[in-house]
This record gives C-alpha cells, structure tokens and sequence, in this order.
C-alpha cells in the first residue's frame, strides 16, 4: 500500500467518524441535561460562592466534562469549569480535589485529572464559582 492510499483511507476513515460524532455528542449533552436536572430537582440556586470548604464536600458527581456537583450536607454545589476537562466524563480519569494543606476549594484554582488505571496525570481543570443549590 502507497503512502498516497494510506493518506486517503487515513482521511475517508476519519470523514466517516466525523458523521457519526454529532449524533453522539447531541446524545451525551441530552443525558448530561437529565442527570443535572434530576440532582437539581426541587432545588433553588443562591448566589455564587468564590470558595467551598473540602473538608465538608463529602461527594463529587460528574455530570459532563465542564460540569460537577458537589455535596455538602443538604446543599448540592454546581461547578461549571472555565473551559473544559476533556475525557473526565468518559469514567477513565478522576479529578484530584484535595492537597495537602488546603482546606477549601476555589474559584481560579486548577485541579488535575488522574488516569484511573495507570495514575498518571492527564490533564487539568480550572474552577469557576460554586452555585450552591440548596432545597425550597
């Protein structure tokens, strides 16, 4: 096979993923959406925090690559990252919250993403501020 062949299948096979992907995409963004909306459920947004504590944020839910909760007693905590976090909602990677030293975290800090089966670091998030949702 010549290089030129190679190139073409190369560049049909990637055409072809292409087509598929907005289906795809569309399909997780709708899941994303119902999961949010059900954690959110019954809830009432207050105004954004710059900073939550860790030592009380018992649990953290994936909800898409820009999008966490965290828990903290009755109240549930909306973080949408600046940007992305590319591949943390595939259930491959983890986001590494807590350091030593630190009690809270905040708005602007960058927390990393770990490779659940090799542990090798694979990237980083930055946060934006906590929209605390709290029952009505």
């Amino acid at each position: 096979m010549g290089i030129k062949t190679s190139i073409l299948l190369l560049v049909g096979g990637t055409l072809i993923a292409s087509c598929s992907t907005p289906a795809a995409q569309d399909a997780r963004r709708d899941r994303a959406a119902q999961e949010l909306a059900s954690a959110l459920a019954g809830r009432t947004a207050g105004e954004p925090v710059n900073c939550v504590p860790n030592f009380r944020v018992d649990q953290m839910q994936v909800i898409d690559d820009e999008t966490l909760l965290f828990r903290d007693g009755s109240t549930i905590y909306l973080q949408k990252t600046k940007g992305s976090c590319p591949g943390l909602a595939s259930g491959a990677n983890t986001l590494v919250t807590r350091s030593f030293g630190i009690n809270q975290l905040c708005n602007g800090d960058i927390q990393r993403m770990v490779n659940l089966s090799s542990g090798i670091g694979g990237g980083s998030c930055v946060f934006g501020p906590f929209v605390p949702y709290t029952k009505r």
